[in-house]
């Protein structure tokens, strides 16, 4: 049995694998995209195409852009999905975008493409939309002969996204992508020099005993510096931009560009300046400048609120089910997950469905936990099942949207999600399997 300095040393490990340079580049990104979807697109840009009276062939694809742009987790769709179920929107288009929501967020894909690799965040995503629209057309099939009382509030407003939205919310998924994607142009390096290591004796052995580098330490205290700084500057950044606003963009800024470069050690420090510092270093000079002109300080206000906002819902929390998924990872043995879900098959895919249904887990938190069961031997296939069902089919999800459609849909609902996660774990499996 592993010792409590054993297991608090292989949490800490996997929160610095966490903290690694391409998640940092990959979170930072992210959470500012959640806040621009937010609070940049009007909602009802997306929901004056969901009423009783569009088109299928609008109302479907308006409600899976908008479970993608207007939700992050289940726990804020949940609210969503019932005001625009209230409002008249179709059962088909409203399942559709209670589907999407939590499965298509930003910060989810890009975290899973990060820990788990293209090909889970390529199938999370393009499953997600298909199972979305597929179960929102059979929903709607299956109640067909439902009569609902059509209600007396207009359905939207006629708001545009504009042209700036569009440049910035480009920008900054480039941003996400260069400092994510692994291809020789970005990953090769366009500038290095070497500098010696004058670090104390001292300071390099704590460094060494906290499995630390030079760049890692650097980019620990540049994040607990930027949480103050965002405490001190936008907690409160509706009221107004005051200097501690503008440190924490600033350290936004700089952490991502002491992340960019890749530093080797020996008995000096080989710095490259590869292709994504450069990439990283020019997205946001063009990010910073598109935000200067295009928008309001009111606008940028609420944009910088909203990022905090879900960093302060989602950062702690995803801390600690990260630390703890590196604590499980040492106690749970690998012959249990291996003899469970160590080979593809629809029973094994089943058990993964069951398993998000009774172990939810907040928004991005699957994902370390995920990676852990991976590590221990779980099959590729039964983990996507595990990561298609978990934002759906969670207990406390189920039960409030029991409350909202009734007994009957809800059942069918949580059927066919079943279903869809099970067969596509199976084939997914298959894939990927050599």
């Amino acid at each position: 049995m592993p010792t409590l300095l054993s297991l608090i040393e292989v949490g800490w490990l996997a929160l610095l694998d966490y903290l690694a340079a391409h998640v940092i580049l990959c979170l930072l990104p992210a959470f500012f995209i959640a806040g621009a979807l937010s609070t940049l697109i009007p909602k009802e840009a997306i929901t004056r195409y969901l009423g009783p009276d569009a088109s299928k062939w609008v109302s479907y694809p308006a409600a899976a852009l908008g479970g993608f742009v207007l939700a992050v987790c289940s726990c804020t769709i949940l609210p969503l999905f019932a005001g625009i179920w209230r409002r008249g929107a179709g059962l088909g288009p409203a399942i559709t975008f209670l589907f999407v929501g939590p499965a298509v967020n930003i910060l989810a894909i890009a975290y899973t493409g990060a820990a788990l690799g293209l090909d889970f965040a390529t199938a999370r995503i393009v499953l997600a939309l298909s199972f979305g629209l597929i179960i929102g057309l059979l929903m709607a099939f299956f109640f067909r002969h439902e009569v609902r009382e059509k209600p007396k509030a207009a359905f939207g407003s006629e708001e545009r996204i504009r042209p700036a939205v569009w440049a910035f919310l480009g920008l900054m998924i480039l941003l996400l992508v260069a400092g994510t994607l692994q291809i020789d142009l970005l990953t090769n390096a366009a500038l290095s020099w070497q500098i010696a290591n004058h670090l104390p004796n001292s300071l390099q052995t704590g460094l060494n005993s906290l499995h630390l580098t030079a760049q890692g330490a650097l980019l620990v205290a540049l994040l607990v510096l930027l949480g103050g700084a965002g405490w001190l500057g936008l907690e409160k950044v509706l009221d107004g931009f005051s200097g501690w606003t503008r440190l924490a963009l600033a350290l936004v800024a700089l952490t991502m560009l002491a992340a960019a470069p890749v530093v080797t050690e020996t008995n000096s420090y080989l710095i490259e300046i590869t292709g994504r510092t450069l990439a990283v270093t020019l997205l946001l000079a063009a990010i910073a400048l598109v935000a200067w002109r295009g928008f309001s300080h009111s606008e940028l206000a609420g944009w910088l609120w909203e990022t905090w906002k879900f960093v302060k819902q989602i950062f702690p929390i995803l801390i600690l089910g990260v630390f703890l998924a590196g604590v499980a990872r040492a106690l749970v043995p690998g012959a249990w997950v291996q003899s469970l879900a160590g080979e593809n098959t629809l029973l094994a895919n089943f058990l993964g469905v069951v398993f998000g249904v009774f172990m939810y887990f907040p928004t991005l938190v699957e994902v370390p936990v995920a990676r852990a069961f991976l590590d221990l031997g779980m099959h590729r296939g039964p983990l996507l099942a595990y990561l298609l069902a978990d934002p759906e089919l969670s207990l406390q999800s189920m039960l409030v949207t029991g409350r909202i459609l009734g007994r009957s849909k809800t059942i069918v609902y949580v059927v066919l999600v079943a279903i869809f996660s099970t067969v596509a774990g199976y084939a997914f499996g298959l894939w990927v399997t050599p």
